[in-house]
């Protein structure tokens, strides 16, 4: 991810001195403190497009829930006026316009609200913003994150659109002491333990493999994926999940009544070491697969789930 930033003007420093030409030296100093107009500043999307901004963007418009969460996290929340449907977090992103689904937005009304920027996203498929550029309207991609330095790299680049690279590096600091606690923690465990991660349930069984921001989570944990020798979001079998035998099983599923209790009576599953240990949970769906400011808290979420007993 490249960053590419030419910012803010200096500002003068007041001379102050007591002489006989104190009018002079007054008007002098008045000159040399007044700020210089703020200079325009170009920052390089996930695409490679470089976007200049003449001042900072006051308003705002986000596709995507892991970016309006960079964007609250970073103290721009307020600046943004259009998001999508799942923006829940924080509770004030929910009081925002609603713009999209984060599949399919509604171009003609992002027009009308005229956003300084569109923080985009792509997942390497044709983004579908041209209408948008037409309209003159900035759109700064990101790519969905692959790992947590994706991740810090987000922050980093959203905070300087919004001239705020102070706080992004306040924040991507916060969360690598977050997990670095966590992992002070876990590090000593002696042995590690495999999980099956459920992110569909039966009869269309998904579950995260490698290259997915959900097996950097249980990597940072200390916790062994059993499908970590698949890529992307796989579909997979139940007797593979059987045969491989986990000794957790966790489910972000919350669209069915009871997403434990519908694992444990899966036919066939009752040999399974988990299900015979009482070792099924549910983790929340959005900490663990938003690439957003909360990874910290994934990372704490899965080990203390996995390994409870180095929490006591």
């Amino acid at each position: 991810m490249k960053i590419s930033l030419f910012k803010f003007a200096s500002i003068g420093v007041m001379a102050l001195t007591l002489s006989a030409c104190q009018s002079d030296t007054t008007e002098k100093s008045e000159t040399e403190t007044k700020p210089k107009e703020q200079t325009s500043y170009t920052v390089t999307d996930d695409l490679d497009n470089a976007l200049t901004f003449e001042t900072v963007p006051a308003t705002v418009v986000s596709l995507i829930p892991s970016n309006t969460e960079i964007l609250y996290e970073i103290g721009a929340g307020d600046k943004l006026i259009g998001a999508t449907d799942y923006d829940t977090y924080p509770a004030e992103a929910a009081e925002v316009e609603r713009v999209s689904d984060s599949v399919v937005f509604n171009a003609e009304r992002i027009i009308e609200l005229d956003p300084d920027v569109v923080i985009g996203y792509s997942t390497g498929a044709p983004t579908g913003y041209e209408e948008l550029e037409a309209a003159g309207i900035q759109v700064f991609v990101i790519e969905s994150a692959e790992s947590f330095e994706d991740v810090y790299g987000d922050i980093e680049q959203i905070s300087t659109v919004m001239g705020l690279e102070d706080k992004g590096e306040e924040v991507n600091d916060s969360i690598k002491e977050q997990i670095e606690k966590v992992q002070e923690k876990v590090e000593s465990i002696d042995a590690t333990k495999q999980l099956y991660f459920e992110i569909s349930p039966s009869p269309e069984l998904y579950t995260a493999g490698e290259k997915t921001f959900q097996q950097e989570i249980l990597n940072h944990a200390n916790v062994e994926n059993i499908f970590g020798d698949l890529e992307g979001w796989p579909k997979i079998s139940e007797e593979e999940v059987i045969k491989r035998n986990p000794k957790i099983i966790t489910t972000t599923v919350s669209y069915t009544d009871d997403p434990i209790e519908e694992i444990k009576a899966r036919q066939g599953w009752s040999d399974i070491e988990a299900i015979q240990n009482d070792q099924v949970f549910f983790l929340d769906a959005d900490i663990t697969s938003r690439p957003g400011p909360r990874i910290g808290e994934a990372v704490e979420l899965v080990a203390e789930t996995v390994y409870p007993e180095a929490f006591k």
